[in-house]
């Protein structure tokens, strides 16, 4: 079941890991620039972070292993449609509708750990699922930046079919009976709300700079979207099964936790943009060494995670949660050691070893204490609503890539991206050590040291 879990999730995390190489190869074959870079990755990301918490409902009502099954089918579909892509257009709608199915795999995933691991052992397998799925960070980008060196962008969307074919394998081999909630129902007006409230703010900012602010293409989008996400959570109020229970937010690590996922992983998608699209385009890097560039961030998610994961079940989240992020922003700013020309080892390899103890540091425990704060029966819709959190706040900082950075990235705006990311990773590990509690019965890291140090030594044997 883990296996499962970790596969499926691995399918969504592949091709978003993989498209940020490829992006200057797309721009250059299929033009738009900058605009057109932006839009590949958040047409995705729109339809993913919109319409997670209705495949959160989807899988109470047919079943996790159904909702799964088809959002893999759906999944191989709609990569085939993005590789025969002839215009930019038509590849911005295809990533759209990947976007869909992709929205069916993360919280189902998440959801089977939730359900069937507890206590320390549910910290554990979700360390582990975080390490595993990690390993899409290594394969997409060293893969697709050998795609689009020696063959064509075009193939990066092949690599996803590898890791659908055995999850589905594994599926039907299992064969797991369904669970489903009787009487749920699919509230359709909250995930139209919530598509339009993220949609519309969406494509005012990555438009805004071909038609500025006053014109009524960006004012129209912008006003209709935040009256949409106004009336989401009035749905969500008045909705007798609402798509993202308000409840939730009552459980406190659950709400600051989401916080706190906001602003870092904000900063993973600012971040790993900003330096894999400069070092092509103004390092003069190769698609595949871009790709390689932030393999000893990836090595140590893979090696650490799974431990982080254990301490964190053992003394709390807290300490992790707060200077995980913390680090890895440390990690950014040594980066502004960057010139041009670049050299990679000396200016940015110091910055991703630390980025990448950061990270590992944090992503587990901080998946471990927005759903350990949840009952086991709800999972399903809490790992909706983080990963929804996550890939709208994601999609969000690529919209403002342009406002952060300028119409391109050269070196200072490489550097004004590398700030950016840093203070979100900041904010992250302060709004943790503001909200984020451990557990009842666990003590944290540091009193247990301090209570070991001033423990009398053991009297000696008689």
């Amino acid at each position: 079941m883990l296996w499962i879990a970790i596969l499926a999730s691995f399918v969504a995390f592949l091709d978003s890991t993989v498209i940020n190489v490829a992006l200057p190869a797309i721009a250059a074959e299929l033009g738009g620039g900058l605009t057109t870079q932006q839009w590949v990755v958040d047409a995705y990301l729109i339809t993913l972070g919109s319409l997670i918490l209705l495949a959160g409902s989807l899988s109470d009502v047919f079943g996790r292993m159904l909702v799964l099954r088809v959002g893999l089918i759906g999944f191989g579909a709609t990569t085939l449609l993005c590789a025969i892509a002839p215009t930019a257009e038509i590849l911005i709608v295809s990533r759209g509708l990947q976007g869909v199915a992709g929205a069916l795999l993360v919280p189902c995933s998440l959801a089977l750990i939730m359900s069937n691991f507890t206590g320390a052992a549910q910290a554990k397998a979700i360390g582990q699922w975080t390490a595993w799925t990690t390993v899409s960070f290594i394969i997409g980008p060293v893969l697709g930046g050998l795609f689009v060196d020696f063959l064509s962008w075009r193939f990066v969307f092949a690599i996803n079919v590898i890791p659908i074919v055995v999850t589905l394998w594994m599926m039907h081999k299992l064969a797991q009976v369904d669970v489903r909630q009787a009487g749920t129902r699919i509230d359709l007006l909250g995930a139209t709300l919530a598509t339009i409230g993220v949609g519309g703010p969406v494509f005012a900012l990555i438009e805004q700079s071909n038609f500025g602010w006053a014109s009524p293409v960006i004012l129209v989008p912008m006003a209709l979207g935040v009256a949409s996400l106004i009336g989401f959570l009035w749905r969500q109020h008045a909705a007798a099964q609402p798509l993202m229970p308000l409840s939730l937010f009552s459980a406190r690590n659950f709400s600051m936790g989401n916080i706190a996922t906001t602003f870092i992983y904000a900063a993973l998608a600012l971040g790993g943009f900003v330096i894999v699209v400069f070092l092509q385009e103004t390092g003069g890097m190769s698609a595949t060494v871009a790709g390689l560039a932030l393999l000893p961030m990836t090595i140590m998610m893979i090696f650490l995670s799974s431990v982080m994961g254990g301490l964190s079940g053992r003394f709390g989240p807290r300490l992790f949660m707060t200077f995980g992020p913390i680090i890895s922003a440390i990690g950014f700013l040594m980066m502004l050691a960057v010139e041009l020309p670049v050299d990679y080892w000396f200016q940015l390899f110091p910055g991703t070893i630390i980025f990448g103890l950061g990270l590992a540091t944090t992503v587990a425990p901080l998946t471990s204490a927005i759903l350990g704060a949840i009952a086991p029966s709800q999972s399903g819709i809490a790992s909706a609503v983080n990963n929804a959190i996550s890939r709208v706040a994601g999609l969000v900082a690529i919209a403002l890539v342009g406002v952060i950075v300028g119409t391109g990235l050269d070196l200072e705006g490489f550097r004004r991206g590398l700030i950016a990311t840093a203070v979100l990773l900041i904010i992250g590990g302060l709004v943790s050590a503001a909200g984020i509690q451990n557990p009842e019965g666990v003590t944290p890291l540091v009193r247990r040291r301090s209570q070991e140090a001033t423990q009398p030594p053991p009297a000696p044997a008689e």
